[in-house]
């Protein structure tokens, strides 16, 4: 079996190249501007997410595609990229893999499609999309050209993972590291609820959407616990060996300092500390749940919050990065 992995170089699709590898397939890796940090076996192709001559080359022969590629959330400053790679790239990688007749895609999504989850609910695969941002707007209108391909004849499922975290991460690291260097703060209560899912248990379900998903499904993959970011913090703060933040600021305070700053960090294209994508965390519900993948791939994660964020803070520190 021959697999092709987009968006390689990025953290979860680091993590799926050695698992395909000892799950005996042949993998190729496509990548735009980051080369692969170390990836031993693996073939690599390197081309813009738009080039279908240069996807077609690397799907040449390929199984199963496994679409991660995407430009992602705050670390993005110009919001012309969400259209061009998240929609019109999926666009291209699906035209590709009709044309090299890949035998199934796996395109991964987001569980912002979803929006603001209601604090009651724990959002099945139906519960109806309301994207609030440009990012989850663009990952949505990606779902709905994976389901025109899917109706035009190929074989695809689509993936929304909770809230990945794990040894390596850059994007949880920056949460990890405000608590760990107490120069945390919780805001507006930090009600909002999420299902974090540690990076190898999403992995082991990505491999089983490959293998067991129907096409046109979605699936949620995500960790058992519903978690508030307050619960998260503390739990974080617990495996640092420190004191959770006492500090908790109002939301009237914090939704006008996040706008600022992100306007203010993006005239120098920088990431703000603080912005409307990262103020979500605290405020919005992002719980889901995982039944469909438990009942039809069989998928079960392993590890809970308290045990991952322990690995994932020893490997920082291992690191350097702590």
């Amino acid at each position: 079996m021959r697999a092709l992995v987009t968006g390689a170089s990025g953290f979860i699709g680091a993590r799926l190249l050695p698992a395909l590898k000892a799950a005996g397939w042949e993998v190729r890796a496509y990548v735009h501007r980051t080369p692969l940090a170390s990836a031993s076996g693996v073939f690599s192709f390197s081309g813009d997410i738009l080039d279908e001559r240069a996807l077609s080359a690397a799907m040449d022969g390929a199984d199963a595609v496994f679409h991660l590629a995407a430009a992602v959330g705050s670390a993005v400053t110009d919001p012309r990229a969400f259209h061009t790679v998240n929609v019109e790239g999926t666009r291209a990688v699906l035209r590709a893999a009709r044309a090299s007749r890949v035998g199934r895609v796996v395109h991964f999504s987001s569980i912002g499609v979803l929006g603001a989850v209601s604090d009651s609910d724990t959002a099945a695969e139906d519960y109806p999309p309301a994207p609030r941002t440009l990012y989850d707007r663009s990952k949505l209108a990606a779902e709905e050209a994976a389901r025109e391909a899917v109706a035009a004849g190929l074989d695809a499922v689509i993936l929304r993972p909770g809230w990945v975290y794990g040894p390596g991460d850059r994007r949880t690291f920056k949460f990890i590291r405000a608590v760990c260097r107490r120069r945390a703060a919780l805001i507006a209560g930090s009600r909002g609820r999420q299902t974090p899912v540690y990076v190898d248990d999403l992995v082991a379900g990505i491999l089983l959407a490959a293998a067991r998903g129907k096409a046109g499904s979605v699936y949620h993959l995500a960790g058992d616990e519903v978690l508030s970011a307050t619960e998260m913090t503390r739990l974080t703060a617990e495996a640092c060996g420190v004191a959770p933040p006492r500090l908790s600021l109002p939301l009237a305070l914090a939704r006008p300092a996040a706008l600022l700053l992100e306007k203010a960090f993006a005239l120098a294209g920088r990431e703000a500390p603080l912005n409307r994508g990262k103020l979500a965390f605290f405020t919005d519900s992002k719980a889901m749940s995982s039944q469909r993948a438990r009942a039809e791939l069989g998928f079960t994660p392993r590890k809970d919050f308290r045990a991952g964020v322990r690995l994932a803070i020893a490997w920082y520190r291992e690191n350097g990065w702590l």
